[in-house]
């Protein structure tokens, strides 16, 4: 043994402790994969280069449209006085909001229905007599001057 050489720690750094490794969901305070989505990026082979940035945006967007529609689904859920989010509650909140429903127009959501919609053509038609009395008071009717 030579008493002159020290040991190293694993990865080549001189006297520092391993890290624990920190995932680059965390570093840019996203709960959608990072790592899994630069995967998929890479293997779909929809550019030759892939930037660093390309997953952690689209991540970000993926991860504000979930919370987006799920909040709107949530409060569909609470209307309809449940606390499980259904696909009819899904489909509520996508077909209600305007800028969802122009994104998610060509989708169809299994199980979910259609918005409850009556046309005007098919409702029954309002009277002239109801709307008179409604709009000109009674008076008791005068007699003519002479």
């Amino acid at each position: 043994m030579e008493s002159g050489k020290t040991t190293k720690p694993s990865g080549g750094r001189k006297g520092a402790a391993k890290r624990k490794p920190i995932s680059k969901s965390v570093k840019a305070g996203l709960q959608f994969p990072v790592g899994r989505i630069a995967r998929f990026l890479k293997k779909g082979r929809y550019a030759q280069r892939l930037g660093t940035g390309a997953p952690i945006y689209l991540a970000a967007v993926l991860e504000y449209l979930a919370a987006e529609v799920l909040e709107l689904a949530g409060n569909a859920a609470r209307d309809n006085k449940k606390t499980r989010i259904i696909p009819r509650h899904l489909l509520l909140a996508v077909r209600n909001d305007e800028e969802l429903g122009k994104l998610l127009s060509g989708v169809t959501i299994a199980h979910g229905g259609v918005l409850p919609n009556i046309h005007q053509v098919l409702l029954p038609k309002k009277t002239n007599k109801g709307e008179k009395d409604a709009a000109e008071p009674k008076s008791p009717k005068k007699s003519p001057k002479k």
